[in-house]
């Protein structure tokens, strides 16, 4: 009977070595290997620096908010620019091709490339700035 046990413990330890060993090379191993297999996209911050909402909110709400602000303007024929399309547009198109889609380095198909999400603003409105849209979003002019 001392003989069994002796060789169980024997197998316990072979089995915790192997264990660590492979715990540690895979460690090494995932040290090497890039944070994901799916790069994130690149896109570049809002002109004017700060976005008109925080960025987390802006990730998880943007539609939402795009959704109310069309609803007030078609229905209610209200009209205002903190959360207006136009507003996204002007402060967030790429500074190389001065438009929100395009590419993937595009600010708006950057991201809803990413999520895997269709991006069909753009398939009824302007995905650059208009001159009115630039100058409504930054009436004193460039800084």
């Amino acid at each position: 009977m001392a003989g069994v046990r002796a060789g169980r413990g024997a197998l316990w330890r072979g089995v915790a070595k192997a264990a660590a060993v492979a715990a540690f090379a895979g460690a090494a191993l995932a040290a090497d290997a890039p944070a994901t297999r799916v790069p994130m996209p690149g896109v570049s911050a809002p002109a004017e620096g700060k976005c008109v909402e925080d960025t987390a909110f802006m990730r998880r709400n943007h539609m939402r908010l795009l959704v109310h602000q069309r609803d007030r303007t078609v229905h209610e024929g209200i009209r205002t620019e903190r959360h207006s399309l136009a507003n996204c547009v002007s402060c967030h198109a790429s500074r190389e091709a001065g438009r929100v889609t395009g590419s993937k380095e595009a600010f708006c198909e950057g991201c809803h490339r990413y999520a895997a999400v269709r991006l069909d603003c753009f398939e009824c409105h302007a995905d650059r700035p208009s001159r009115t849209a630039s100058a409504a979003a930054n009436p004193g002019g460039p800084k």
